[in-house]
């Protein structure tokens, strides 16, 4: 496989961008080479500029729920610019697609739009805080919420203490109303709410996370978030940036039956291009400005190419429901495909599977949270996605990512990511 172009243009990136890309996962860091510069995409492929093609199981980390390019949304984007890039005014389609986010979602009455995810989590709980009167919130060791400085917090030393920054530019100060518990150990949770007795805005979580490799929640922990919530006045927020309209029209939310306070939105919503919201109950809802107190604001949210992908991609999963059951079905099919080849083989592996998200772990542990997680051979994983690369298929360069899969994946496809699977694990315990 050829990456001249690539290895190249990465070698002149980093004399500009620090560490030559844009988004830290990008660089390939986890495992190993460098990356690749990709130049187009269509369907269930991505085209690098070497002209190398892939079979993408990422999907732009989530949003190209039905494959690159998508002939409705492209065509909504092209006629929007003809329209005009951007007004900082209020647009029809703005009214459109947050009437639309609303029918769809259990949980949302009322929704603003931002630009990415983390700007939307960011705000969710600044509004959980202005709504409740209080400071402090729980967020999930493994759980990812965008690089808001109240988000970027390691664990402190038990249930009961506050977390620490772990990373250089977040204060001591902001670290100290972040509350960190275990993802799926509501225990740890009922202790941190009576350490912290009417002190808790809000709680926070990926209902499904995908940022610590996809991890589904036991049975009865959301059921025992939202019990917990409602006796000590305390918001619930579903970070559904990444599940939102991918695991149902209605998001992990509708899937699993638990309805939030407040909902994070974004990947799907923007249908490519860069979006987010945050929306919930009506009475939460009215504390932002300029209705209530709480104060968001930005030029370019409702940006109209943004809101014309966004209601495009939003209309196509709204009238065919049909899209997740074959979303379902491709799932199954890649999912028993790749356990089929890890037992012949004889490999310690877990596989966390749920429509449209898998992550593969070597691990012989069940993967419930971020300590079974990090059991996973790691540099294992490193020799198995450069197989997987040059073998044409396109994974997540990382252990701790979900994959994303499309609707553009059809039987060919499958066979061959199937195929290049066993193929690469031969490969590596060769």
């Amino acid at each position: 496989m050829n990456i001249k172009n690539s290895k190249n243009l990465f070698s002149q990136a980093k004399q500009f961008i620090p560490g030559g890309v844009n988004s830290p996962v990008r660089a390939f860091k986890a495992v190993g080479g460098d990356p690749l510069f990709i130049k187009s995409a269509n369907g269930a492929y991505l085209y690098d500029e070497d002209d190398n093609a892939y079979i993408e199981l990422i999907n732009s980390w989530g949003p190209m729920i039905l494959g690159h390019n998508h002939p409705d949304v492209r065509e909504a984007v092209v006629k929007a610019i003809a329209g005009g890039t951007s007004f900082g005014a209020p647009t029809a389609r703005e009214v459109e697609i947050a009437e639309l986010i609303c029918s769809m979602v259990p949980s949302i009455e009322k929704v603003r739009m931002v630009n990415s995810g983390t700007e939307a989590t960011m705000s969710a709980i600044r509004v959980a805080r202005g709504y409740t009167g209080r400071d402090k919130f729980i967020k999930f060791e493994g759980n990812y919420h965008g690089h808001g400085d109240s988000f970027l917090i390691a664990a402190g030393s038990g249930a009961m203490t506050m977390g620490t920054p772990n990373s250089p530019g977040v204060t001591t100060g902001t670290a100290m109303d972040t509350l960190l518990a275990p993802y799926n150990d509501l225990s740890a949770v009922k202790s941190l709410v009576e350490a912290n007795k009417d002190e808790i805005a809000a709680i926070i979580l990926e209902p499904v996370a995908g940022n610590m490799g996809c991890v589904l929640p036991a049975p009865g922990f959301l059921e025992g978030l939202r019990g917990l919530c409602d006796e000590e006045g305390i918001v619930l927020i579903f970070d559904e940036v990444m599940t939102g309209f991918r695991l149902s029209a209605g998001g992990a939310q509708e899937l699993l039956g638990v309805k939030p306070d407040m909902t994070t939105l974004g990947k799907i919503i923007g249908g490519g291009m860069p979006v987010g919201a945050y929306g919930g109950r009506k009475e939460i809802m009215e504390y932002v400005s300029p209705d209530g107190p709480v104060y968001q604001a930005g030029t370019l949210s409702g940006n109209p190419m943004a809101m014309a992908a966004g209601f495009a991609m939003l209309k196509q999963l709204s009238e065919h429901p049909e899209v997740y059951s074959k979303l379902e079905t491709t799932g199954g099919k890649l999912v028993e495909g790749i356990k089929d080849s890890l037992k012949k083989l004889n490999l310690s592996f877990t596989v966390n599977h749920l429509g449209s998200m898998y992550s593969l772990f070597f691990t012989d542990l069940k993967v419930k949270d971020l300590t079974t997680a990090q059991s996973c051979d790691t540099a294992l994983f490193g020799k198995y996605f450069q197989a997987m690369l040059h073998r044409g298929v396109y994974l997540a360069p990382s252990q701790f990512e979900s994959l994303f899969l499309s609707t553009a994946l059809e039987e060919k496809e499958i066979a061959h990511v199937i195929e290049a699977n066993e193929d690469s694990l031969k490969e590596i315990l060769s």
